[in-house]
């Protein structure tokens, strides 16, 4: 279960290596330039595997059981990166096309959808999130893993220090006009009658606390909701 651990080449190089090693302003660009060559390259090349935010939240969700409740049956994992929650679920990237669409995938068809740090890069993650729930079977589970603005960004006003690719920031229960989402509050307003079991702040492994370093560890909220 989880992740190919093979090398990812330039994006394990990033994703490892470059927040330690560059300043904060040439990340939030490098990001910038990152995912604008990736619209073209990936149409051209095979995306390699990485390891990333779901690896890193991979043992933490095996401890809570996470991974036998919510991640069964046929999934979607779009903005996966490479980075798979579970082998086998269908992958949804910037080269498939428009995420906040999923213009070619019909209705009620993933037993779960599951989204990893990409909300955040979405122009209307309220648009994004009615038609992920859209393709989702009833019963079937959303779950949603974006970065948490007081673990990663440590600052309440875009832009991110880290990415120059970020359009918001999100907390777990609480808007913060004009720049932060409520990640709970949001799925409320989008899918009346939604469930959610599950909803918490992950910082497992997170120990940097200076605002002007990258984070390690965990530094994200996860929400799961349950269609009727």
């Amino acid at each position: 279960m989880g992740s190919d651990l093979r090398s990812g080449g330039l994006e394990q190089w990033i994703v490892a290596r470059a927040p330690r090693l560059l300043p904060s302003w040439i990340m939030r660009w490098l990001s910038v330039v990152y995912y604008r060559l990736n619209r073209y390259r990936l149409r051209l090349f095979t995306r390699p595997p990485s390891m990333k935010e779901t690896f890193k939240a991979r043992d933490r969700r095996m401890r809570q059981g996470l991974f036998d409740t919510y991640f069964l049956g046929d999934g979607l994992d779009i903005g996966h990166g490479g980075d798979f929650v579970v082998e086998g679920c269908r992958g949804w990237e910037i080269e498939d096309g428009d995420a906040h669409e999923l213009a070619e995938i019909d209705g009620e068809s993933f037993d779960f959808v599951y989204s990893s740090h990409l909300l955040e890069h979405l122009t209307d993650p309220a648009r994004a999130i009615r038609n992920w729930w859209r393709v989702l079977k009833p019963g079937g589970y959303l779950i949603l893993y974006v970065p948490g603005r007081d673990l990663f960004e440590k600052k309440q006003k875009l832009p991110s220090r880290f990415s120059g690719d970020h359009l918001h920031f999100f907390l777990l229960e609480t808007d913060d006009p004009p720049d932060t989402i409520g990640l709970v509050p949001l799925l409320r307003r989008e899918l009346p009658g939604c469930e959610i079991p599950h909803a918490q702040t992950c910082g497992e492994g997170h120990t940097i606390t200076d605002p002007a370093i990258y984070p390690d560890g965990e530094y994200s909220v996860e929400v799961i909701a349950r269609k009727p």
